[in-house]
């Protein structure tokens, strides 16, 4: 005899509802260490530990120099060439200011070109209007300190602006997790694998600078100084879009929370304002490039440029970058590995030490890397675009045990070694 069909209903009914109440526990965990107080939240930088700063700085730049000098030695004497051009190298100073960094002096003394390289099948090949102005504008206003130098103006932009970043991520996460976890973020981000770049005539400090800086002012709500620092970074390196799409969600984050957590006029004003601008500025520079050049989509076919010996001449279509590239070299295999990579991205964002980072951190890393996703091409250089997603340091599992720190510290400065031999003495970082 079947049993009456209500029966059969309730048990289904029942499971519905412990998966439901599942669900809702843990979003309810989720946005209780998004949007809880800062644990860490001090008024100020006390001389004792901006000292301390000062110091992991001085050291971790000077190790990184010194890594630079032994390879630079090493390669010295074996005689290898250095740079896009395939020349000898040259002096120290050449060696710290080659290839991205070689682009940023010619533009700082030369401008941009507005007519652009191209190959007999039309391809744009790569070109200076890949590489944004703010830097090498700098370069040009400090040169006369240094005689004239654009590579001495570049390389100690790039050392001091390190500073600044050091000093400005140990203050964003001095207010979002405990001091050792906020410390050790720092030591780890001065002696990263790719914190040799900060010694080069790259940009890449600056926009750290301008990043962390941004993340700061929206922890403390001081939203309507996010719009310059966000119209700068946009014309510093790519990725200033990260900061418009983070402003966004976090105003939908704030607009749907207004009932528990308050949500003014001025505040929401400060973001839609922060977020339209550096959107927009974000989105200028193709159109000034294809202004200057009269060629159509100048910028995207110059980035695009860098790409022809790897996937070939196709048209660029955002979110299929990392797909394109892993297909054409691993075939189905590097398709999985693509998603699981995402996967995976996204499993560490919601792991519970990342989320009690706080909103802001979250949403940020959330937006660079869909960025990073949907419009850069996977390579060498991948790495050191990653450079900005050093919040998620912040994470306490990293600085839990005595151990642990030691050991990722010395895996920092082992691999920092072999990153400034592989990823810059003998190919393009």
């Amino acid at each position: 005899m079947s049993a009456p069909q209500s029966d059969l209903i309730t048990p289904v009914v029942a499971s519905t509802r412990v998966r439901r109440s599942r669900l809702h526990r843990l979003l309810r965990l989720a946005a209780a260490d998004l949007f809880r107080s800062p644990r860490g939240a001090v008024p100020g930088i006390t001389r004792a530990t901006l000292g301390r700063l000062v110091l992991l700085w001085a050291v971790a730049r000077a190790v990184s120099l010194g890594l630079l000098w032994g390879a630079y030695q090493i390669a010295s004497a074996m005689k290898l060439t250095h740079g896009p051009d395939g020349n000898r190298i040259g002096t120290f100073l050449d060696y710290l200011t080659e290839w991205d960094a070689d682009r940023y002096g010619q533009i700082s003394q030369d401008g941009y070109p507005i007519s652009l390289p191209m190959n007999v099948q039309g391809d744009i090949l790569p070109n200076n209007w890949a590489f944004l102005p703010v830097f090498p504008t700098l370069e040009r206003f400090v040169a006369p300190v240094f005689g004239g130098s654009w590579q001495f103006a570049g390389v100690t932009l790039s050392i001091l602006a390190s500073l600044g970043a050091t000093i400005v991520l140990f203050v964003l996460l001095r207010r979002t997790t405990t001091p050792t976890a906020a410390w050790w973020a720092v030591v780890f981000f001065s002696f990263a694998p790719l914190s040799f770049v900060f010694v080069l005539g790259y940009a890449e400090s600056l926009l750290m600078l301008l990043v962390f800086t941004a993340l700061l002012l929206a922890q403390q709500r001081r939203y309507w100084l996010i719009a310059p620092i966000g119209v700068i970074a946009a014309f510093t390196r790519p990725g200033a879009l990260a900061i418009a799409l983070a402003l966004g969600i976090l105003f939908l984050v704030r607009f749907f929370r207004r009932r528990v957590d308050p949500f003014p006029l001025s505040q929401a004003g400060g973001i839609i304002v922060s977020g339209i601008l550096s959107a927009t500025a974000g989105l200028l520079w193709p159109i000034i490039a294809q202004a200057v050049t009269g060629t159509r989509d100048a910028y995207i076919r110059t980035e695009t440029g860098w790409w022809l010996k790897s996937v070939g001449n196709d048209d660029f279509i955002p979110l299929t970058p990392w797909f394109r590239q892993a297909g054409t070299h691993l075939g189905i295999i590097g398709i999985i590995l693509v998603i699981a990579l995402m996967v995976g991205f996204g499993m560490l964002l919601w792991s519970r030490s990342v989320r009690r980072l706080g909103i802001v951190i979250v949403a940020f890393a959330f937006s660079y890397g869909l960025y990073l996703f949907a419009v850069f091409l996977p390579q060498q250089s991948t790495f050191r675009l990653m450079v900005p997603l050093s919040p998620l340091l912040g994470d306490q599992r990293l600085s839990s045990t005595p151990r642990r720190r030691g050991a990722i510290l010395v895996g920092c400065i082992a691999l920092q070694a072999l990153c400034v031999w592989a990823l810059w003495t003998v190919n393009h970082p």
